[in-house]
């Protein structure tokens, strides 16, 4: 340890720019994080709106669509939500959104009776595209096709692969750019703090001749690394949370309600673990792989 706060103190210029690289390192893969989760909140929000409507015949008895929603609603663990909407609620919802329409209201006197079919609007938890369309082949089978007088999966089909595929998609994307990040990272690190490691290579050699161990020379170097990293962990640590606290308000509107401070918060250990490994983690195993090469005498 001694030997790393000597080093460290020794080469203060470099020792600032693998900390700032570290910094940086650490606030972009934080920053990706972050944008995966307002990502994730968004489509699953989008998700949420989709829904899939079966639409019963005007004699059907209630008793017979409990029945149907029961056996639905049994029908997968991903369907979260079945929920029954009577002729008379239906009109009661149309009513209200368009009272101040004359042109509807206008419409629902001259039809005389309620126009309105009893129905079942069902949500899934948007875990697979294909339990919607388990879904729909279920309530069109024969099993419940004397019931049902249309169900509007059909109409809904591409939305719903079109919101599956873009979530697919960034799933995709935010691995990759992960995985290009973290390579990167380790490149720039490596090659700064084997620019540090150059200037001990004497001392470095001298040791290995008068026979210390691989473990005594590569110490003071993985700590040293460490060191960096841990600084740079603290530094993003606190800017993040600074960063969502004040820019969260502000992204609420913008993201459909996503609260950032709020993920911040809930999130709190894993974005620590995620920030130590990419600072403290990376500075010391770039610093143990580089050392390496200066063993071999």
């Amino acid at each position: 340890l001694n030997f790393s706060l000597t080093d460290f103190y020794r080469n203060k210029g470099i020792s600032v720019a693998v900390i700032f690289i570290l910094t940086v390192i650490t606030l972009l893969v934080t920053g990706l994080f972050l944008l995966q989760g307002a990502s994730h909140f968004l489509i699953e929000a989008v998700q949420n709106k989709i829904d899939i409507t079966a639409y019963f015949k005007a004699d059907v008895q209630e008793q017979d669509i409990l029945d149907v929603k029961s056996a639905i609603a049994n029908l997968s663990p991903e369907i979260k939500n079945v929920e029954y909407v009577s002729k008379e609620q239906a009109l009661d919802e149309f009513s209200q959104r368009h009272k101040n329409d004359p042109v509807f209201s206008k419409a629902l006197t001259e039809v005389g009776e309620n126009p309105f079919l009893p129905s079942l609007n069902i949500t899934t938890a948007g875990a697979d595209p294909f339990v919607y369309e388990q879904i729909s082949n279920t309530l069109e089978s024969d099993r419940f096709n004397s019931l049902i007088e249309k169900v509007d999966f059909s109409q809904k089909k591409d939305t719903i692969k079109k919101v599956f595929s873009i979530t697919s998609a960034v799933n995709k994307v935010g691995i990759g750019l992960s995985l290009f990040l973290i390579l990167v990272a380790a490149a720039v690190v490596f090659s700064t703090l084997k620019l540090m490691i150059d200037n001990s290579k004497e001392e470095i050699g001298i040791m290995r001749i008068v026979g210390a161990s691989n473990w005594f020379v590569q110490a003071p170097f993985v700590i040293e690394g460490a060191i960096f990293g841990f600084i740079a962990f603290i530094i993003c640590f606190v800017s993040t949370g600074l960063l969502a606290y004040f820019l969260s308000p502000g992204l609420v509107s913008l993201l459909a309600g996503f609260n950032l401070f709020g993920y911040f918060l809930s999130h709190f250990w894993l974005v620590a673990l995620i920030q130590l490994t990419s600072g403290a983690g990376l500075g010391a195993l770039c610093s143990f792989v580089a050392v390496r090469k200066y063993l071999r005498i």
